[in-house]
């Protein structure tokens, strides 16, 4: 292919741009950590929260079982005897 200054310096300019887009690719990949979850439900409670979300929605769903997680969580002794 044929091209004169102009056009050879947008391929150039294109190929730079190209070049800083992959290496900020290859730096978000090399600075991504494991996602571990809190707590890990089985296939049959996380299916029956799939279907409250989709019947009352994410927000309400979220908060009862934060409600819940929360009033479970005073039951126990969680600071240290000091």
């Amino acid at each position: 292919m044929k091209a004169n200054e102009k056009d050879y310096q947008k391929y150039s300019d294109a190929i730079d741009r190209i070049q800083e887009g992959n290496e900020a690719m290859i730096e978000l990949f090399n600075e991504l950590e494991k996602d571990n979850p809190v707590i890990s439900f089985n296939e049959e409670i996380m299916k029956s929260i799939n279907k409250a979300k989709e019947k009352y929605g994410d927000e309400i769903i979220e908060q009862r079982i934060n409600n819940v997680v929360a009033e479970m969580l005073s039951w126990l002794e969680l600071t240290d005897p000091s």
